[in-house]
């Protein structure tokens, strides 16, 4: 009997599956895992266990810390935040410096988010039987390798396919992450788990996208992809060594995430992102072309715009959680959009005054948030596809940086003007607002 337990106790120990490590937090996949793979009477307290049984168990100490895993997945998302929109901030040197247009070089930005929509589902299907671990370590040091070849590699279609190749593992890496953080946390507190994350993008406006600004201006556009590169293999290795070794969920199904792309709810929700966000980024990526083209702003204006840009993001993606948690998702969500229209409108308004252009971005800021209701409303209908449902939400709200800002330039083009990005954003917010009322009419059908 004793060699018996002595086996089983070896086995518990190369489980990799380590006691304590999530108590009253732990996520779904690892308490399955845990209570599969570990004996009935080897517990926290191990009551049940003579004192002769020679059982080892790991001490809080030996653990991974869930805080310093949440913390090396916001600096992947803060990689990520950076490189996608300091692409924004930068358009008006890159265009300059490869001979283009700006509504050319706006091409740039989309080619990003398109590789975001392709790779969300393509990395949610391969990645369905890997552990988290090891995928988000993978997705994130792909997406620094990319940056890199995008700061090195000369030529405008080089540059547009490069962006396009990192912005591929973008929805993988941000999706699971967010599931990750939420489920670590009590049902009625996950939108809090999902912000965790969001935070790092959120932070990367306030930080990381104004300096990469500043470097561009002063060394080249290029140092704008190189740093949210490094930053993301620096993520990747953070990962490996803080993440817990969890082994693939139990019974994973590529083709079950699938059934993700067929719910009418999950498909009703992406709708609404991918629609209902563009309006922010038709206005947000020509903001800098805008303001230096009407105004004569000095050197540290546009950084500073940027860098509200960011403040607001923080400020907002916190706000959302916390409307998400008072108002439910569809009530958070539609007091979003409300609030879009808004800021578009003064976007518009203050188009040819710097400062009030500054504010403008400041109140876009505070507007974006929308990723958070929707998101946590993904949840609860996504059933067993969510990998893919949280995958397909960055790619939704990458749609919609795609599609915002190629109609803005189309705008732009025209000869409309620049207050014309504002009046796009505009029409996009309210075509969202429709497909929001469509998707809660989806729900009541289904509750009735």
């Amino acid at each position: 009997m004793r060699a018996q337990v002595a086996r089983r106790s070896t086995v518990t120990e190369n489980s990799h599956i380590w006691h304590g490590a999530f108590p009253r937090q732990m996520l779904p996949q690892t308490r399955r895992a845990f209570s599969a793979r570990t004996p009935p009477f080897a517990s926290s307290s191990c009551a049940a266990v003579p004192a002769a049984v020679p059982i080892r168990v790991h001490s809080m100490s030996h653990t991974p810390n869930l805080k310093l895993t949440i913390l090396a997945l916001a600096l992947g998302s803060f990689a990520i935040g950076t490189s996608e929109f300091a692409a924004m901030g930068l358009l008006p040197w890159y265009a300059a410096d490869l001979g283009v247009t700006e509504p050319m070089a706006g091409h740039v930005v989309s080619a990003y988010a398109l590789g975001v929509v392709v790779g969300a589902p393509i990395t949610s299907i391969l990645g369905a039987k890997l552990p988290r671990r090891r995928y988000l370590a993978a997705l994130i040091a792909i997406y620094g390798v990319m940056n890199l070849i995008a700061a090195v590699l000369p030529g405008y279609a080089t540059l547009v396919g490069a962006r396009f190749l990192a912005g591929l593992p973008h929805g993988g890496f941000l999706g699971v992450a967010m599931l990750f953080a939420a489920d670590a946390l009590p049902k009625e507190q996950r939108a809090r788990g999902v912000t965790h994350v969001l935070l790092g993008l959120t932070i990367a406006n306030i930080i990381g996208v104004p300096f990469a600004n500043l470097l561009g201006q002063g060394f080249g556009w290029r140092w704008g992809f190189g740093l949210p590169g490094l930053l993301a293999l620096v993520a990747a290795i953070l990962i490996l060594r803080l993440a817990p070794r969890v082994g693939a969920v139990p019974g994973a199904n590529p083709l079950a995430e699938l059934r993700a792309l067929i719910n009418p709810s999950v498909l009703m929700i992406l709708l609404v992102g991918a629609i209902g966000f563009g309006g922010l980024f038709a206005v947000y990526s020509y903001l800098s072309a805008a303001m230096l083209a009407t105004t004569q702003p000095p050197a540290w204006a546009v950084p500073a715009a940027l860098s509200a840009f960011g403040i607001g993001g923080t400020l907002g993606s916190i706000g959302a959680a916390r409307m998400t948690i008072w108002l439910k998702p569809f009530g958070a969500a539609l007091a979003l959009i409300l609030f879009s229209l808004f800021t578009q409108g003064f976007a518009s308004f203050a188009v040819g005054n710097w400062p009030l252009m500054v504010a403008s971005a400041l109140l876009l800021g505070l507007g974006s948030g929308m990723v958070v209701p929707l998101q946590t409303h993904l949840m609860d209908v996504a059933g067993n596809a969510q990998s893919m449902a949280a995958a397909m939400n960055h790619a939704a709200f990458n749609a919609a940086n795609a599609l915002g800002p190629w109609l803005a330039g189309l705008a732009l083009a025209a000869g409309w003007g620049w207050q014309s990005s504002g009046y796009v954003g505009i029409g996009l917010s309210l075509a969202g607002l429709v497909a929001l009322v469509l998707a809660w009419g989806v729900e009541r059908r289904k509750t009735a």
